[in-house]
Formats: C-alpha cells, sequence, structure tokens
C-alpha cells in the first residue's frame, strides 16, 4: 500500500478472540477506537478514571456495536496506586492482552501536583502509561505478537526533555510541560520496542499521533482561548473518528512493524492519510531515551524484567 493512499478502519482484520486495552476510552479518540475494534469482534477494556462515564461510553458502544464485548477497569493514570490496582485487575481478569492502546491524556492544564507529587500533564500522560505498561508486559508477552501503541502528538517536535527539571517542578509552563509529555510518550514508545526485540520477544511497540482531532482534551485549556477557538475549530480539526485512525493502523495493520511511528502524511502533519511519520530529532536520541527510561524506573518503582 503506499503510504499516502487513504487507510480506513474498514481495512482492519478481524479481532476475534483478541483483548485490547484502551485507557482513556470513554471519549473522543480513545472511544472511536474501541467502537472500531468491538467491531471487529475484539474484547475491549476500558481503562478509565470516572467510571460512570465509562458506563455511559459502554452502553453507547453497545447501541453501535449491539454483540460488543466490553469491560471497564477503574484507572488513574495520575495515581500511581491506582495503576497498580488496575494492572492487578487486569492481570486477573486478562490473562493475555493483545493490544494495549495508551491513549488517555491531559493537554495545557494549570500547574497541578498529583497524589504522588509529580506533575500532572507528566504523571498522566507519560509516568503513568509506563508503569501501567510494564505491570502488564507479562499479559502481554503472553499473546503471540502482541502491540503496545502510545499515543503521542505532533507538538512532541517542541518538547525538550530538562533532567534537571524532568516534570517542571522548577519552571512550569503549561504548553512547554504538555509538548514535553508527548515527547516522553515517544521516547517511551521507541526505546520500549529497543529493549523488546533485545529481549527476542515478539511484543512490538509503535506510537502514533492523531494529527488536530476533536477531543475531550480541550477541557483543561484557558477560557479566552477555548473562547476563541470555538468558531474557529471546524476549519481546523478533524472529527476523532479520524484522528483515531493513526492510531488505530499502528495497531492493527498486518505490514506495521515495531518502532514505526503513524500520523496524519498532510503538508502540516494535522489531517490526511496515515502512515509511518517521522519522529522529531529529540525523539531519536538513544542516550535521552536510556536516560528517560531510568529516570522513569526511579519515579514510578516499576522495573521492567530486561
Amino acid at each position: 500500500m503506499g503510504a499516502r493512499q487513504q487507510w480506513t478502519e474498514e481495512q482492519v482484520p478481524d479481532q476475534s478472540g483478541r483483548t485490547a486495552v484502551i485507557t482513556g476510552a470513554s471519549s473522543g479518540i480513545g472511544f472511536e477506537t474501541a467502537r472500531a475494534l468491538a467491531r471487529r469482534g475484539a474484547h475491549v477494556v476500558l481503562a478509565v478514571r470516572d467510571v460512570d462515564k465509562a458506563a455511559a461510553a459502554a452502553a453507547r458502544l453497545r447501541a453501535a456495536v449491539p454483540a460488543a464485548e466490553l469491560t471497564v477497569v477503574p484507572l488513574d493514570l495520575a495515581d500511581q496506586a491506582s495503576v497498580r490496582d488496575a494492572a492487578k485487575e487486569l492481570g486477573d481478569l486478562c490473562p493475555g492482552i493483545d493490544l494495549l492502546i495508551n491513549n488517555a491524556g491531559v493537554m495545557w492544564t494549570p500547574e497541578v501536583r498529583t497524589v504522588d507529587g509529580f506533575e500532572l500533564q507528566f504523571a498522566t500522560n507519560h509516568l503513568g502509561h509506563f508503569a501501567l505498561t510494564g505491570l502488564l508486559l507479562d499479559a502481554l508477552r503472553a499473546r503471540p505478537g502482541a502491540r503496545v501503541v502510545t499515543i503521542s502528538s505532533y507538538l512532541h517536535k517542541l518538547g525538550r526533555i530538562d533532567f534537571d527539571d524532568l516534570d517542571g517542578d522548577r519552571r512550569y509552563g503549561r504548553y512547554r510541560a504538555y509538548s514535553r509529555s508527548k515527547l516522553a510518550n515517544l521516547l517511551f514508545a521507541l526505546e520500549l520496542q529497543h529493549r523488546l526485540a533485545g529481549s527476542g520477544a515478539d511484543t512490538v511497540s509503535l506510537a502514533a499521533h492523531p494529527g488536530l482531532a476533536a477531543t475531550g482534551l480541550g477541557r483543561d485549556f484557558p477560557a479566552a482561548l477555548r473562547t476563541l477557538g470555538r468558531p474557529l475549530a471546524p476549519l481546523f480539526l478533524q472529527p476523532a473518528e479520524l484522528g483515531m485512525l493513526a492510531g488505530l493502523r499502528a495497531a492493527t495493520d498486518p505490514t506495521a512493524r515495531g518502532g514505526e511511528f503513524y500520523g496524519p502524511l498532510g503538508p502540516t502533519e494535522t489531517r490526511g492519510p496515515v502512515g509511518p511519520a517521522r519522529p522529531g530529532r529529540s525523539a531519536r536520541d538513544p542516550r535521552v531515551r536510556q536516560r528517560l527510561w531510568e529516570e522513569s524506573e526511579r519515579l514510578t518503582g516499576v522495573r521492567y524484567p530486561f
């Protein structure tokens, strides 16, 4: 398939007998990904912070896909204790996991410290997913060809990893913190693939970004920005069902390979046909990837068995 030929969810292979865990699956890109996978027969686990919203999302999914096999697991990625509880519940429910889609996130929040003392965007977007993936690795490796797909952003190119101020404790800026967390997502996905390949596992790690999509991430934008952006949004934002295609392709395309980064291939990388994209230069430094990994293990206390 040519890189710029349109790929659609109709090309997703049959997923019967497979289990997919999706974080943040109650709305936006996560919800649309859950719908597409359930439609193809996967058992979809909605790992979400708000269980009431998850129950409402499950009802909507069953209305769209009456035969959908769905499970809801509480997960607050900003709370390391919740991550461990969710991983234990998932391990009990799912002895094998075929797909883990690290999708949930927050964007441009005011400065907030989590119960563990971390900056909220770094904790939710990166550290929570780093810990969850490590705790679920045995369940992933139990299934041949399992995949981990971590959702980054094209804004990762604006991110910088400052190991002297990794989560913005000294100097916080909401836009800088978001870009840093999305760069961390991509660095993690690439380093995970490097370590999986080195261990001989057939589990693979990929990354994706949605371009610009209309999702609930805007809930934390400054009020003035929300007001100014509302009338312009339809001109720039693609719907969530298009924004989810890059991640869905990374998760299901038989030709996708570990270490690839999928996203829209339009001129600004915000929309267009999805295919393999090029990570920004800051994501391609193996020394930064390795050091971020080591710091993430230290901060979360989760040690990967490599």
